[in-house]
Formats: C-alpha cells, sequence, structure tokens
C-alpha cells in the first residue's frame, strides 16, 4: 500500500495532545480587535480541543500524527 499524504493546511492548524486528541487555536484573533474586549481577547488565546465529532475528519487528514 502506497504512503499516504499528510494535509499540510490541516498540519498547520491541528496538534496532537498526549492523550490523543487534537488541540487548536481559536478563531476571530485576526483582525477588527480594537472593539473586542481585552478580557475576550486573552480569553481566545486559550487553545481549544476538536469536538469529539471531528476528531475522525481530522485523524484522516493527519494519518502520521
Amino acid at each position: 500500500m502506497p504512503k499516504l499524504k499528510t494535509n499540510r493546511g490541516a498540519a498547520k492548524r491541528f496538534k496532537r495532545t498526549a492523550s490523543g486528541g487534537f488541540k487548536r487555536a481559536q478563531s476571530h484573533r485576526r483582525h477588527i480587535l480594537t472593539k473586542k474586549s481585552p478580557k475576550r481577547k486573552r480569553q481566545l488565546r486559550i487553545t481549544a480541543r476538536i469536538h469529539k465529532s471531528d476528531e475522525r475528519a481530522v485523524r484522516r487528514l493527519l494519518p502520521y500524527s
């Protein structure tokens, strides 16, 4: 069987956690930041977990992670 290709876009967005899940960055942190409160911007820095229903799709995109 041939080698599988890793989806490079997904590889830049998701990282594997030690427990086997995937973590991701929060959205809405790129621009139009002046109207967002400091508390909201601070909370957007925290990484989030991929939802359980999306894990299968991410695992297919990242076969070797």
